[in-house]
């Protein structure tokens, strides 16, 4: 008869003793991403604390939203839970009472704690059933289970019963806004596997049922939270020149877009309304001529003069500006419009690499491309000469240097001597901006 090593009985009650503290440890000690007991908490700016291992993983792979309530983060730091971390210091070692000066109140609590209220076979059941139950309390229930952590998205994403089918056979078939509100919800949630994007892109986009009819509506119709998801999810299923130009062709969908950018405040809904314009109009000259006319040059240059913003609206709003600068009448309105010209300008370098990228393609369609007389005007009298020098001796990429060299050179013919006066007065103590 066999019997086992110390080595491996060891590691087998290790194994043991591992799972059984994955099954008694309090939720709170808990990653929202992992699932597994935290060992360096880190909380983000919307409160919600992650294991540092887990939360570095998720933005290093370009996501810019918290996991835990999908809001947009507007600043992607985050700070150590040293209260969290002892507690759980103290539960792992000799599960002690809690020290007389810590309680639970005395540290933030995870959005998502008690989101996880019913099984991966409840949850599709949920979906089958919506049509024989309560949809909108059910969906809740749903939204909660895909929304505590990515092994549930995982889960509702591949399984074999159809559950994502069974969610797009209700948007089809409801004519209720909250109902057709909670199946965006869900959805963008589940957009976070790569999978899904083609499933949905290959249903919305090319099936036998006007899918993108039922978004119109609920930006039409829906709260702004469903709205911004329905952008997000336009953004995901746009995957290629065709699906691209499918949307945009679709009657509404710019109109309601731009309704983002124009009629909102929120900067979450901003940016979902830049993002969802630029990804479906990038391969269509139609469209992009469709976004000038309804003014979004204008709405841009509000973007770019007024109150601080936060990056990715900064950003985004020159990228759109980038993508207009590559037609005709989009030159002609930006460079009709000096305000919009001189905002760009005085971006440059004031914010990240990506915004100076994408706003020296702007000035570089409009005044080398385009040699348009008034966009170069323009320029110089914000002492443009000079940012674009500087932008040249920076870190930038090889692409973006031709494109400032090329400006130099139509602007050095401009007004050559006033320039160059005005750099050299300006270069002997050079700061970053």
């Amino acid at each position: 008869m066999m019997t086992e090593s110390p080595t491996s009985t060891s590691a087998t009650k290790a194994k043991r003793d591992e799972l059984y503290l994955n099954l008694t440890v309090p939720t709170l000690f808990r990653c929202p991403i992992s699932m597994d007991v935290m060992k360096s908490p880190v909380s983000l700016c919307t409160g919600v604390t992650y294991d540092r291992s887990s939360i570095q993983t998720w933005l290093s792979q370009g996501h810019n939203t918290c996991p835990a309530t999908m809001q947009v983060l507007p600043s992607t730091d985050f700070t150590p839970n040293l209260t969290l971390r002892r507690l759980i210091h103290h539960y792992l070692n000799q599960q002690q009472p809690l020290p007389s000066d810590i309680s639970p109140a005395s540290f933030p609590a995870s959005s998502s704690s008690s989101s996880a209220k019913i099984t991966r076979n409840e949850a599709i059941n949920l979906i089958k059933n919506l049509a024989r139950s309560s949809p909108v309390d059910s969906l809740l229930k749903i939204l909660d289970f895909v929304r505590f952590s990515e092994e549930n998205r995982r889960l509702i994403a591949s399984s074999s019963d159809g559950a994502v089918s069974d969610m797009l056979e209700i948007l089809r078939n409801s004519e209720k806004i909250e109902i057709c509100e909670k199946i965006v919800l869900i959805l963008e949630c589940l957009l976070l596997e790569i999978e899904i994007k083609n499933q949905l892109c290959r249903r919305i986009v090319f099936g036998d049922f006007d899918y993108l009819s039922r978004f119109v509506f609920i930006f039409r119709e829906g709260s702004l939270k469903s709205r911004i998801s329905s952008a997000k999810i336009l953004v995901s299923i746009a995957v290629d020149s065709d699906s691209q130009r499918k949307i945009a062709e679709k009657k509404g969908i710019l109109n309601e877009l731009y309704k983002l950018i124009n009629e909102e405040t929120e900067e979450n809904a901003i940016e979902a309304g830049l993002s969802a314009l630029i990804t479906i109009s990038s391969t269509s000259k139609i469209a992009k001529k469709e976004i000038v006319r309804l003014g979004t040059v204008q709405n841009v240059r509000k973007i770019l003069s007024g109150p601080e913003t936060v990056r990715v609206v900064t950003e985004k709003a020159l990228e759109i500006l980038e993508l207009i600068a590559t037609c005709t009448d989009g030159r002609g309105a930006i460079s009709e419009d000096v305000e919009c010209v001189t905002a760009v300008v005085k971006k440059l370098m004031k914010c990240s690499y990506a915004a100076t990228e994408h706003g020296v393609a702007v000035l570089w369609s409009l005044c080398y491309l385009g040699r348009d007389k008034a966009a170069q005007e323009a320029v110089m009298k914000v002492n443009g000469l000079t940012k674009v020098l500087l932008v040249m001796q920076s870190d930038c990429s090889g692409g973006v240097r031709q494109m400032c060299g090329d400006l130099v050179k139509v602007l050095k013919v401009k007004n050559a001597k006033s320039c160059l006066a005005s750099y050299d007065t300006k270069t002997t103590h050079i700061m970053p901006y």
